[in-house]
């Protein structure tokens, strides 16, 4: 019964930050903003609109969190910061772009979970593994 508990797996919170910042940071970088910077002109025109402020706006924000953000989440620069632009753009995007729908098509699932990922580390900070520890380390 001990086996079950994997008990002989090293317990490191700090290493299970750097795994999701990497995970969570990078995916959003490269599997959502960077098509969003890369098409941007073709984009701009008829991306959401969720507060009126112009689609080409909106976009701007969103790759900026998207883009910006997630990179400074994968290598845990300001994250908290990051954490909570890249939470507030998942929110929107979940609840307004996606009718905050779980099922059916078009639902807004994995904005879900990515809100829950930002919302975690918005609340953990970094972790060791990262540049806000180097910088605290320092000061």
């Amino acid at each position: 019964m001990k086996f079950l508990h994997l008990n002989f797996l090293p317990r490191s919170v700090d290493f299970a930050l750097l795994a999701l910042r990497l995970w969570f940071g990078l995916s959003m970088l490269f599997l959502h903003g960077w098509g969003k910077l890369a098409g941007f002109a073709d984009l701009a025109p008829k991306f959401a609109n969720p507060f009126g402020l112009g689609s080409t706006f909106s976009l701007v924000l969103t790759i900026f969190a998207e883009v910006v953000c997630a990179a400074m989440i994968a290598v845990g620069a300001f994250t908290r910061f990051a954490a909570l632009v890249l939470g507030a753009n998942m929110f929107v995007a979940f609840w307004m772009v996606h009718g905050h729908r779980l099922t059916g098509t078009g639902n807004g699932e994995l904005a879900f979970l990515f809100f829950g990922a930002f919302v975690t580390l918005f609340c953990t900070g970094a972790g060791k593994f990262s540049v806000d520890a180097q910088i605290g380390a320092r000061t």
